[in-house]
């Protein structure tokens, strides 16, 4: 019975700003069919797991709602849109779905672990900082003492590419004290990096999916660089 299973949820958000137009935007949409492909390899770990698909510009929507993936069919391409990179409306819209989504999950009488989420972007919010920082704040606040904020806050891992600065992307790691962002390396672009994010998620869902519990498995994937943020302060380059 579904109160004996647990279940983690995981999200890609995406940035489909013009900015992302051309090789960046395929390079992402190999993503899905990539961890498709590895979770028919592996079936018992499918079943523990939920992912969905967002993306977000001047808007932002739901693409695949969390789903078995090997239940969904045509996986939908992303597609860019002609405007600018908000992030007010993909904080606020993730946390709708979340909310939505684990408040289902526990209707229905899963055990429901904390969301991972993915960040992606290739650019700066265009949106007023005070404004994002706000709609960030309404996703990951909360205080257990006195029940006030968002109780499903995700675990949120950013992925800073292209010209996307990581001292504005440093600040959406969450928890800060746990979780970490990925940059791309100098020597690489951002068809590379993508393709090391693609890494990242598929063998981080996968072993999460094992050992029934979120981990980040990271070591050896080529186009991207692990940060920490306390190793913010000592990158000059960042200043």
């Amino acid at each position: 019975m579904s109160q004996d299973r647990e279940l983690l949820p995981f999200y890609l958000l995406v940035d489909v700003s013009w900015s992302m137009f051309g090789p960046k935007i395929k390079a992402v949409n190999q993503i899905m069919p990539e961890l498709v492909d590895a979770l028919a390899r592996n079936p018992i770990i499918s079943d523990k797991v939920r992912f969905g698909l967002l993306d977000f510009a001047g808007t932002s929507g739901v693409v695949i709602p969390l789903s078995d993936l090997l239940d969904v069919g045509t996986i939908p391409p992303l597609e860019c849109r002609p405007d600018g990179t908000n992030y007010s409306v993909a904080f606020d819209q993730l946390r709708a779905t979340i909310e939505a989504d684990v408040g289902q999950l526990k209707a229905d009488g899963f055990r429901v672990h904390r969301p991972a989420v993915f960040f992606v972007s290739d650019g700066e919010p265009q949106d007023d900082t005070q404004e994002w920082e706000a709609a960030f704040a309404r996703l990951t606040a909360y205080d257990r003492t006195s029940g006030d904020g968002f109780a499903y806050y995700p675990n949120l891992i950013p992925f800073a590419i292209d010209q996307a600065d990581p001292r504005v992307l440093i600040k959406l790691v969450h928890p800060p004290d746990t979780m970490r962002m990925f940059v791309q390396q100098e020597d690489a672009n951002p068809g590379q990096a993508i393709a090391g994010l693609a890494q990242v998620l598929v063998r981080s869902v996968l072993k999460s999916g094992s050992q029934g519990a979120f981990v980040i498995v990271a070591s050896g994937v080529p186009g991207i660089t692990e940060i920490t943020p306390t190793e913010v302060a000592g990158r000059d380059d960042w200043i």
